[in-house]
């Protein structure tokens, strides 16, 4: 039966029809906010390929936090940036470091706030990269998987939430996953960063965790944008593990990686919003040529509708404020 017996505009003749059959709603529910906590203090550093984005030293951070809190915002993604770095990222596991604090200081002060934290080690070594480097300049898988298993059990000791590995070894959802049970810490759930795509939209928050690597890429250990078959058998993997919830990272280029992620495994999915993706937005808003509060709304709803239940957004406060303005 069709047109004229089905008009389908007849649906969309005022807003509060379109709204009645509306089939994907944005709120703020599994919207994640990035920090980035820096060493030191009075710090709020501007990030400038990131407009409205920074560096929060931790007397600093309360200042943000209050803000997110009164926005409503449900959990926070922590990402820090140290005073000294190592070939081996110590400063990631340290039980005073800046990461251990930040988690301390939110879990007294703000303990409604759900607090996630990165488990990666390129913010804290000096040559960049996200584990052991040999001298011929290869990441050592093996060897890494104990320091990021340390890092992850000194964020559950100081009182985080969750962890969340984004380093992408393999083995490592199962190596934190037995360091955190065999410490009592066997309810603290792991949301793995499970298909996270070697790509050029991180260039913006290398800027702002000073993560980017000294020297060569990360392409031996994050994926080829090229495939989503080997995707989902990370994910697969992760799950086998004990991951609790999985991701895929970027978002935008890779919703279909997340529709397929969702219908194969039906598994409690994540994606990543990523530096790239909001800094295009924010740019092209700044010259005039988007409507940035539209295209916000366009792009999560697509985030959203392939299948993820959570988004980690750096639009999250412009999100909360634009739902609290409607």
């Amino acid at each position: 039966m069709g047109f004229p017996v089905q008009r389908m505009r007849r649906l969309r003749v005022n807003e509060s029809i379109r709204s009645m059959v509306r089939e994907t709603e944005l709120s703020l529910k599994g919207i994640i906010y990035p920090l980035f906590v820096v060493y030191g203090s009075d710090k709020r550093v501007p990030i400038p390929s990131m407009p409205g984005i920074y560096q929060f030293s931790l007397d600093r951070l309360a200042e943000e936090l209050e803000e997110v809190k009164a926005l409503n915002i449900p959990a926070v993604l922590l990402f820090g940036i140290p005073e000294h770095k190592d070939a081996l990222g110590s400063s990631a596991y340290q039980a005073d470091g800046v990461i251990q604090n930040s988690i301390k200081l939110i879990k007294d002060k703000y303990p409604d706030i759900t607090v996630i934290t990165d488990v990666c080690l390129c913010e804290y070594t000096d040559h960049g990269h996200c584990g052991v480097v040999e001298r011929d300049g290869y990441v050592n898988n093996d060897a890494t998987l104990e320091l990021l298993a340390q890092e992850a059990l000194s964020h559950a000791e100081a009182g985080c939430d969750m962890v969340a590995p984004s380093d992408m070894m393999d083995g490592r959802i199962g190596f934190i996953r037995k360091s955190l049970d065999d410490n009592g810490f066997n309810n603290l759930p792991i949301m793995a960063y499970s298909a996270k795509y070697c790509s050029s939209f991180y260039g913006p928050f290398r800027d702002a965790a000073d993560s980017a690597p000294q020297f060569g890429d990360r392409k031996t250990y994050q994926m080829d944008p090229s495939n989503i078959n080997e995707a989902l058998r990370e994910v697969a993997l992760d799950i086998e593990e004990g991951a609790d919830i999985v991701m895929v990272k970027p978002a935008l280029p890779y919703l279909d990686v997340i529709r397929a992620v969702k219908e194969k495994f039906a598994y409690p999915t994540a994606a990543y919003n990523v530096s790239g993706e909001y800094s295009m937005i924010k740019a092209a808003a700044l010259q005039g040529w988007l409507d940035e509060d539209r295209v916000m709304v366009e792009s999560l709803i697509s985030i959203k509708r392939a299948g993820a239940e959570m988004i980690i957004t750096y639009f999250a406060k412009d999100l909360a404020r634009l739902l609290r303005s409607r």
